[in-house]
């Protein structure tokens, strides 16, 4: 695995919504299973229960399109799930299309993943806004709240409950350190990708002090390594645990976090959002579809295996520096189930979006002073019409 850039998917946004964890952890003892690789795709296996994949012909577009912030990790279980056993890849452009499957049957329509980041070079938002055929873009609370005069989204599902981004620190050098707050009072380096929301709400609230956030974070281990632990980190609770200790082979042992989520700043991640212009146009394709994306993120944690092997063959065909080994796929599944990543909320629901948590977001980045609408509201940012909760983990 290339230690340059692996890991280097934690890019700004803060997380997801849900009860809290623990403080401080420790990565889940894992034995990944074997993942078989998925030259042509294999069609994730239908969990258990009542649902009844939909014809989505006579209401979605032909082909749903779904923009990514990333590449192809474990985290997009629910969206990679929706592929079914003959994907086709794109190398050039990191696109992967095929049949839309839900429960492991073909829907009728076709499913288009584009992968973000570095792969178009541009923000999410403003691709998604330059191109009429994305039919939906990953959202963040925050992102949201921040790009909504310009570029406004609205949230119709959230696969992810909890955000998974963590920081991270040595329990060797830190024995005492359980929080982030307590990182703060011993005045730890705390390495972030440059205006993260996140570290700028733990400043203005006092969990930490200005002058310990260093925004020079690459989103690679050289430094954390290089610096025998002394420093803290951001990182992914459904990634970088493992790779420290089994992949990064010059650290090679623990490390302990905590959550962003049960530190306090509660956003939703990775949500599937539309622009807010095509509600109207796309209502009667939403009521089939977003109930699929729920059961999709609920078929990925009872049985990850297929989605897995397709996530990782879809990795390798792109051939660029983005790699994710069948391993890192595996302990990332486990994670999201153990720690209620993905899963439900405070009810027997996954998917949906608690309007009260979204309003705190928005508290607290008015009152560290970001640049927020004066007059936006979190019913703006979401909807749950279209939730059936009776999908549940």
């Amino acid at each position: 695995m290339k230690k340059k850039a692996t890991m280097a998917a934690l890019l700004a946004g803060a997380g997801a919504l849900a009860p809290a964890i623990g403080a401080a952890s420790t990565p889940p003892d894992t034995e990944p299973a074997s993942t078989e690789a998925a030259s042509e795709g294999s069609a994730p296996a239908a969990a258990g229960g009542e649902f009844t994949p939909p014809d989505l012909s006579e209401v979605c577009p032909e082909t749903i399109v779904i923009q990514t912030d990333w590449f192809p990790e474990g985290e997009y279980g629910a969206t990679y799930g929706l592929l079914g056993p003959d994907y086709e890849v794109n190398a050039d452009d990191k696109i992967v299309s095929g049949p839309l499957y839900s429960h492991g049957e073909p829907t009728g329509v076709n499913v288009e993943v584009r992968s973000g980041g570095p792969a178009i070079g541009v923000d999410l938002e403003t691709e998604f806004y330059s191109d009429d055929s994305i039919t939906f873009a990953y959202g963040t609370t925050d992102g949201q709240i921040l790009s909504w005069n310009n570029t406004p989204l609205l949230s119709v599902v959230a696969p992810l409950e909890i955000n998974p981004q963590i920081i991270m620190w040595d329990p060797e050098t830190y024995p005492d350190v359980e929080t982030l707050a307590d990182l703060g009072e011993q005045d730890v380096v705390i390495n972030l990708f440059g205006g993260v929301t996140f570290g700028q709400i733990f400043v203005a609230d006092g969990t930490w002090s200005e002058d310990q956030v260093d925004p020079s974070y690459d989103g690679g281990p050289t430094r954390f390594i290089a610096e025998d632990g002394a420093i803290a980190q951001q990182g992914y609770a459904s990634s970088e645990p493992f790779a420290y200790e089994h992949i990064f082979t010059d650290w090679g042992k623990p490390v302990a976090y905590q959550l962003i989520h049960d530190a306090g700043f509660q956003v939703y991640q990775s949500t599937l959002a539309i622009r807010p212009d095509d509600l109207e146009t796309l209502r009667p394709c939403l009521e089939l579809f977003v109930p699929v994306v729920q059961q999709s993120a609920v078929d990925y944690i009872a049985d990850p295996s297929a989605t897995n092997a397709a996530i990782v063959d879809i990795v390798e065909q792109y051939d660029n520096f983005w790699e994710y080994p069948a391993e890192l796929a595996e302990y990332s599944a486990q994670t999201q189930a153990e720690l209620g990543l993905t899963g439900n909320g405070d009810d027997d629901t996954l998917g949906n979006l608690d309007g009260e948590r979204i309003e705190g977001v928005l508290t607290q980045m008015r009152d560290a002073g970001l640049e927020v609408p004066e007059d936006l509201t979190a019913d703006q940012l979401f909807t749950n019409e279209f939730i059936d909760e009776s999908i549940g983990a």
